[in-house]
């Protein structure tokens, strides 16, 4: 017997509409692959998130709050291996409605705006605030350990398993010229 193999589509559009009547509440796991993600990483676990979303009637800002938990497998940005780091977030975002501006203008937000979005027609699509705040709770340096010693720079031997006995030459260039006297 063969069975077709349908990718599951978990979706939630948050519709002004129904925020207008009242908060909208969310308790959301996505399966491995419904969000898709950077190729330098990968999803491990279902992405769970909870929260609620709100709309401010007079000023059609709708506030998003809520918490995500995943795991991601990726890299090490020292010794190469791979590791999994989970990401537990709490977010509370403010999304307004997108100004009516010039094709291209830019739109300018002042410092502490940081957690303000834009939205534009009838509502949001909770996927894609979850993908983004994935994303931007990840670390810049993604290190398997604290204490990574990463890769010998001479022999490429991985220094977390084995001490390599290289010598590290550290050359001060600016007594290059006196070498060649």
């Amino acid at each position: 017997m063969v069975r077709s193999c349908e990718a599951v589509v978990v979706r939630m559009f948050l519709e002004i509409r129904e925020l207008e009547q009242k908060p909208v509440r969310f308790q959301q796991s996505l399966p491995i692959g419904v969000i898709p993600f950077d190729s330098e990483f990968e999803q491990q676990s279902p992405l769970v998130a909870s929260g609620t979303a709100e709309l401010q009637v007079s000023t059609d800002e709708i506030r998003v709050q809520g918490r995500l938990q995943v795991s991601l497998r990726m890299e090490c940005d020292r010794c190469v291996e791979p590791f999994t780091q989970v990401i537990d977030e709490e977010f509370d975002l403010i999304y307004l409605p997108m100004p009516e501006t010039a094709p291209g203008a830019e739109i300018a937000i002042r410092p502490g705006d940081s957690n303000i979005g834009f939205y534009e027609g009838a509502g949001l699509e909770l996927n894609d605030i979850l993908q983004e705040q994935v994303l931007l709770a990840l670390p810049l340096q993604r290190l398997c350990r604290a204490e990574c010693k990463g890769i010998c720079p001479t022999c490429g031997q991985n220094r977390n398993e084995t001490d390599c006995h290289c010598q590290q030459q550290i050359v001060d260039e600016r007594w290059s010229a006196l070498r060649n006297l």
